[in-house]
């Protein structure tokens, strides 16, 4: 089965992690949690990390359920990154470790 554009980067961003050793969860929308939960929850040296993947272009489509869950995780104290590309993640993942 062809992997769609979104199905590409993810792919890409789960080989990120897994080379980071990023404990990470790829939640089900099943209509039972809160809509708009972002792609990958993930826990990266006692962090909490969510990432919302996009096709390459669909940077700025977030919906606003989309949008309220990474205000609620920063409010948190959480790190979130809308991504179309698995560099970003290389990016952050770098950043959190500088952040310690």
């Amino acid at each position: 089965m062809a992997m769609t554009p979104e199905g590409k980067v993810k792919h890409a961003i789960k080989k990120v992690l897994d080379a980071n050793k990023v404990w990470y969860y790829c939640p089900m929308q099943n209509g039972f949690g809160k809509v708009g939960i972002p792609d990958f929850i993930c826990c990266f040296n006692g962090k909490f990390l969510a990432i919302e993947a996009k096709a390459p272009g669909k940077m700025y489509t977030l919906t606003p359920n989309q949008q309220n869950r990474i205000k609620e995780i920063i409010a948190h104290g959480g790190w979130t990154i809308v991504t179309d590309n698995a560099d970003t993640v290389v990016a952050t993942i770098v950043a959190m470790r500088m952040s310690e």
